[in-house]
């Protein structure tokens, strides 16, 4: 089982590959919309599997309050931006330019969660519990999966 890191940093190389080869693709094809749901529904359960496990545990320390607060909103923000490309024509110039914008600013968040993140949850996660983290993550990335559709027609009601 991979640590919590490795996990993470999986996911992250995994989207990375995903938003580079959806830069690639042009207008309303089969192609973009297939990549474009791939790389939806990874980021959604991670990262709401990332803010249950992981920085769950990194809040519970004073210090370590400020980096899962600045990650978490910016897990908002990413959100907020991948619910308005789905609202939009996939085959406007609109959508390619609001994608590069999610595309920066997500490339940006996983670089920081890597460099800084990491190594302040290094002194709270200590190399015991790393593999344990990783597991509850995973379990708790695939019940996050299942929950997508329920948590969209949710947040369509309030």
């Amino acid at each position: 089982m991979p640590s919590i890191y490795d996990a993470i940093t999986e996911d992250h190389n995994n989207h990375r590959a995903l938003l580079d080869e959806l830069e690639q693709t042009s207008g309303d094809s089969e192609t973009r919309r297939k990549k474009w749901k791939e790389f939806y529904e990874d980021v959604k359960s991670h990262a709401a599997a990332e803010e249950e496990t992981f920085y769950s545990k990194l809040i519970s320390e004073t210090w370590g309050q400020d980096a899962a607060r600045h990650s978490v909103h910016e897990h908002q923000q990413l959100d907020d931006l991948m619910e308005e490309l789905n609202g939009m024509d996939m085959s406007s110039s609109g959508w390619l330019t609001r994608f590069k914008t999610l595309k920066h600013d997500y490339e940006h968040h996983m670089d920081e969660e890597e460099q800084d993140v990491f190594d302040r949850a290094k002194q709270v996660i200590g190399e015991e519990q790393n593999d344990g983290f990783g597991m509850q993550f995973e379990a708790r990335k695939k019940e996050e999966r299942a929950l997508i559709e329920q948590k969209k027609a949710d947040s369509l009601e309030d």
